[in-house]
């Protein structure tokens, strides 16, 4: 009896356990529906039953870095041709100018900027001393004219000064800088453009979120990039030129005037007779003031003197009368 129990549940055992694994193998699977966008942006999903929900339509896939490097082989020919094309180079000129008014000057290389069709980025005037110690004024100006005008503009600086201090004029080739940023840039429009696409074609509300993501931050790429390439040409056809203005008191040698021994004996008279009267003004305060103020103070502290000599005295007296009792009482 117990044998056959034991058949009838082995037996019962064993289709459960058939069923179950054929359930599993026939039945419905629990899948993303989301594969396809998950794969072009990383990073983004979710799980529905594949099987259960009405199927997203299919996207084009799209590779961020697969754009970029198509639109950067796009523009691969520019790097080539920079020997071919124009160089931008950003060209600028430092000056140390001597002039006889240098607020007049000052005012004058700004209206020459006005006319060469530039303008005036910052200036200022302030006062300085010579080694003798006078007063002289001294200005700053910094303009900006086009690069074209540059050689011009210097000549016309330069013939208004008494002396040229100093002179230096620096360049800077940007070009492959320049190149470099725009490939990106063009990568950038491209990857956008393709985002946009994808959008366009995306049903479901977290595809679109996420694409619009990925759009956002590209788009702020292209702003930085389009803010660097505008700033490098600008830079490139408008060239600094930075002029200090010394006037031309200032760079007086000192003149030494010639030796008077009267002047200097005048002039030691008149100290000692400023040391008599000091010293005697001093002798004056002495007795009038810091001695009687001296003894004022001098009394109360002699007086406290005398009072803790006599406490001091009477106690050592009495101690040594104590002694001498004691030494008897012992005898």
């Amino acid at each position: 009896m117990k044998r056959t129990l034991f058949i009838i549940l082995s037996v019962v055992v064993v289709f459960l356990i058939i069923g179950i694994t054929f359930t599993r193998l026939t039945g419905p699977r629990i899948g993303n529906t989301f594969n396809t966008i998950s794969k072009e942006l990383p990073g983004y999903g979710g799980g529905a039953p594949s099987d259960m929900a009405v199927p997203a339509p299919a996207l084009p896939e799209f590779d961020g870095f697969a754009a970029e490097e198509s639109a950067r082989s796009s523009v691969a020919s520019d790097a080539v041709q920079q020997q071919t094309q124009e160089r931008l180079v950003i060209e600028n000129a430092d000056l140390a100018i001597v002039v006889k008014d240098p607020r007049a000057s000052m005012a004058e290389i700004s209206s020459l900027a006005n006319e060469f069709g530039g303008f005036v980025v910052s200036s200022n005037i302030y006062q300085s001393y010579t080694p003798t110690g006078k007063e002289v004024p001294e200005a700053s100006i910094v303009i900006r004219v086009p690069s074209e005008r540059l050689d011009e503009a210097l000549t016309r600086i330069k013939e208004g000064a008494v002396d040229i201090d100093s002179e230096n004029r620096s360049g800077q080739d940007v070009t492959s800088q320049y190149v470099d940023l725009q490939a990106q840039l063009k990568a950038k429009q491209a990857a956008e453009e393709k985002l946009l696409e994808i959008m366009d074609q995306a049903t479901r509300a977290e595809d679109v979120l996420a694409i619009y993501l990925q759009v956002q931050n590209i788009q702020t790429q292209i702003e930085q990039l389009t803010a660097q390439i505008k700033y490098l040409e600008e830079s490139a056809a408008l060239s600094a030129i930075s002029v200090r203005l010394i006037a031309e008191a200032g760079t007086q040698p000192i003149e030494v005037g010639p030796w008077r021994p009267e002047g200097a004996a005048k002039e030691a008279i008149q100290d000692l007779i400023f040391f008599f009267q000091n010293f005697v003004e001093f002798l004056i305060r002495f007795v009038l003031l810091v001695l009687p103020a001296l003894i004022l103070i001098a009394i109360p502290l002699y007086l406290v003197y005398l009072a803790g000599r006599a406490v001091y005295r009477r106690s050592r007296k009495s101690k040594a009368v104590e002694e001498v009792k004691s030494e008897e009482i012992k005898g």
